[in-house]
C-alpha cells in the first residue's frame, strides 16, 4: 500500500532528523575515541620521559656513590700504607747508619794492621779503644713478613647479584589510577573535590590531591589525608583549574599513579565580609573575620547579597572565644544597621550555644554548641511565591536547613517580601571568634 505524498514527505523529514542525530552520536563518539586516543598516546609519552629521567638519574646517583666508596677505600689503603712503612723506614734509617759506622772501623782498622805494632802501636790503642765502644754485636730487629701487612682488597661479589635483584624489581608501569575524580561541585571561591576508588583490590591509607591553573606548568598539594572530599578555596572566578588525585595504598610509602586531571572553575562571586567594620579583622581574601578586642560591636555583614537560594553556604569556625547566648551566625534578606545581633526580625541565626533564631524568635529545637573546628551550614529553598493565606505576616516562605555537628533543623521562614539573593553574617561579643565562609 502505498503512503500519501504528506505522510511520505513527513517519514523522510523524520529520517533525515533520525540520521542527523545518529551522524552526531557518531561525531561524539569519534571525539571520546580521539580523547582516549590522546590520553593513552600522552600517557605514554610522559611515561617513557619519566622512565628515562629517573633511571638516568639513578645512573648518576650510583655512578657517583660509587666513586664516593672507591675514594674512601682508596683513602683507606693510603693511610695504612703510610702507618706500617714509617717504623720500617725507622728502622733502615738505623741500619744504614750502622753499615757506615762498620764500613768506617773497618777501613780505620785495615790501616792501623797495615802498621804493625812498631811506630803503628798507637794507632792500633786508639783503634781498639774505639772499637770497644761500639756494640759490633748489637743488631737491630728486622719485622718478619708475617708480622708486617700485606693489603688486599676484600670485594664481596654478591653484591651485584643484591643490586640486580633490586633493580629487576625497581619501578612499575600502571595502566589505570587506583583512584579518579568522581565529581567537581563549584562554591563561591571555591570548588568541592570529590573522588572514589576505582581498583575494588587496593586498600587506600591517604589520598593526595593536587591543582594548579591551566595556565601553570606545576600542581600544588592542597590535601593529604583520608578523607575522600575536600574543598579548594581561594578559587578565582571564571578560570580554569586542573585537579588530580593519588593514593598511598595501606602500609605503603609510595604514591600511586596520579588520575587523569579534570578540568573545573566556579562562576560563583566568592563570599566575601564587609571590609572597615570595626571589631572584625580580615584576611587578605575577605572570606575570615575574626573578632578583636574592639569594645565596639555589632553585626558583621556581607560585603553584598552574594548567597542565592538553592546554594548551601558554610560556616567553618577556625578558633573560638568566650561565648555569649547573643551571638549569632546566619543570614538576613537586609542590612540593618544599630543591632547587636542577628536575632531579630528578617533573619535566621544560629547563636553560638545552639540556640536557633527565626525573625528573633528562639526556637524549641537546637542545635548543638559551636565549639573550633565546628562547620555551620544553610540551605534554603523558595516553598511558595506570592502571599499566604495566614496571618504571620509574611509573604514569602523559604525553607531552612540548618547543619551543624551532625545534627540539623528544618524550618519554614516567612519574609516580608521576596528578594533573589541574601547577605549573611555574624556577631560575637567577645574576642577571639574567627570565622571562615564559603
Amino acid at each position: 500500500m502505498e503512503l500519501e505524498p504528506e505522510l511520505l514527505l513527513q517519514e523522510a523529514r523524520e529520517n533525515v532528523e533520525a540520521a542527523q542525530s545518529y551522524r552526531r552520536e557518531l561525531g561524539q563518539r569519534l571525539q571520546g575515541l580521539r580523547e582516549a586516543r590522546r590520553q593513552i598516546k600522552e600517557s605514554a609519552s610522559q611515561t617513557r620521559d619519566v622512565l628515562k629521567q629517573h633511571f638516568n638519574d639513578l645512573k648518576g646517583t650510583l655512578g657517583k656513590l660509587l666513586d664516593e666508596r672507591l675514594v674512601t677505600l682508596l683513602q683507606e689503603v693510603d693511610t695504612i700504607e703510610q702507618e706500617t712503612i714509617k717504623p720500617l723506614d725507622d728502622c733502615q734509617k738505623l741500619i744504614e747508619h750502622g753499615v757506615n759506622t762498620a764500613e768506617d772501623l773497618v777501613q780505620e782498622g785495615e790501616i792501623a794492621i797495615l802498621g804493625g805494632v812498631g811506630e803503628r802501636n798507637e794507632k792500633l790503642w786508639n783503634f781498639t779503644k774505639k772499637a770497644s765502644h761500639i756494640q759490633l754485636d748489637s743488631l737491630p730487629e728486622v719485622p718478619l713478613l708475617v708480622d708486617v701487612p700485606c693489603l688486599s682488597a676484600q670485594l664481596d661479589d654478591s653484591v651485584l647479584n643484591i643490586v640486580k635483584d633490586h633493580i629487576f624489581k625497581h619501578g612499575t608501569v600502571a595502566s589505570r589510577p587506583p583512584v579518579q575524580i568522581e565529581e567537581l561541585i563549584e562554591k563561591p571561591g571555591g570548588i568541592i573535590v570529590r573522588w572514589c576508588k576505582v581498583d575494588d583490590d587496593f586498600t587506600a591509607q591517604d589520598y593526595r590531591l593536587q591543582f594548579r591553573k591551566c595556565t601553570s606548568n606545576h600542581f600544588e598539594d592542597v590535601y593529604v589525608g583520608s578523607e575522600t572530599e575536600f574543598i579548594v578555596l581561594h578559587i578565582d572566578p571564571n578560570v580554569d583549574y586542573q585537579f588530580r588525585v593519588c593514593a598511598r595504598g595501606d602500609g605503603r610509602q609510595e604514591w600511586s599513579p596520579w588520575s587523569v586531571p579534570q578540568m573545573g572553575h566556579s562562576t560563583l562571586v566568592p563570599h566575601e565580609w564587609t571590609a572597615g567594620f570595626e571589631g572584625y579583622s580580615l584576611s587578605s581574601r575577605r572570606n575570615i573575620a575574626l573578632r578583636n578586642d574592639s569594645e565596639s560591636s555589632g553585626v558583621l555583614y556581607s560585603s553584598a547579597p552574594t548567597y542565592f537560594c538553592g546554594q548551601t553556604l558554610t560556616f567553618r569556625v577556625e578558633t573560638v572565644g568566650q561565648p555569649d547566648r547573643r551571638d549569632s551566625i546566619g543570614v538576613c534578606a537586609e542590612k540593618q544597621n544599630g543591632y547587636d545581633s542577628l536575632q531579630r526580625d528578617q533573619a535566621v541565626c544560629i547563636s553560638t550555644n545552639g540556640a536557633v533564631f527565626v525573625n528573633g524568635k528562639e526556637m524549641t529545637n537546637q542545635l548543638p554548641a559551636v565549639t573550633s573546628g565546628s562547620t555551620v551550614t544553610f540551605d534554603i529553598e523558595a516553598v511558595t511565591l506570592g502571599s499566604t493565606n495566614n496571618n504571620e505576616g509574611g509573604n514569602f516562605k523559604l525553607r531552612v536547613t540548618i547543619s551543624s555537628n551532625n545534627r540539623e533543623v528544618v524550618f519554614d521562614w516567612l519574609l516580608e517580601q521576596s528578594c533573589g539573593s541574601l547577605y549573611f553574617g555574624c556577631s560575637f561579643f567577645y574576642p577571639g571568634w574567627k570565622v571562615l565562609v564559603f
